[in-house]
């Protein structure tokens, strides 16, 4: 079986480390993509990146505040386009704005994680939307 394909789009190289490291959690492996910003994501994505290939996630993670372009423009930006609509999309922030969670799930995110990630297999998770991308993690 195909491993997941994860396009992690953050800025941070700390939050980036503690994304594999939940990761490796897992008996199962990832295709992981990293992006520091939407502009490099989308570039990414739209296949534009010199030596690259296009890349086709099945999930993204997106922090909100990055350089370039934050992720509320980057969602912006996909939700036009109709071959991305099946990503499962969940942020991963620092924000507990109620400004910002609404606006994601407005462009329809699947979830809205704070940061860290808790993604223990176990029955210790206490944020559904972590459940959520454990389930998406595991199926």
């Amino acid at each position: 079986m195909k491993p997941k394909s994860i396009l992690v789009i953050e800025d941070d190289y700390l939050d980036i480390v503690s994304i594999k490291r939940a990761l490796n959690k897992f008996e199962k492996k990832f295709e992981l993509n990293i992006a520091h910003n939407g502009v490099e994501a989308l570039e990414m994505l739209n296949g534009n990146i010199p030596d690259q290939k296009k890349v086709h996630p099945d999930i993204i993670l997106l922090d909100i505040n990055m350089p370039k372009m934050n992720g509320i423009e980057f969602l912006r930006i996909i939700k036009n386009y109709l071959s991305l609509n099946n990503i499962k999309i969940f942020i991963t922030t620092t924000s507990a704005e109620e400004y910002d969670k609404l606006a994601a799930e407005q462009l329809g995110i699947t979830g809205y994680i704070l940061k860290p990630l808790e993604l223990d297999i176990g029955n210790n998770v206490k944020s559904d939307d972590n459940k959520k991308l454990i389930k998406e993690l595991v199926s």
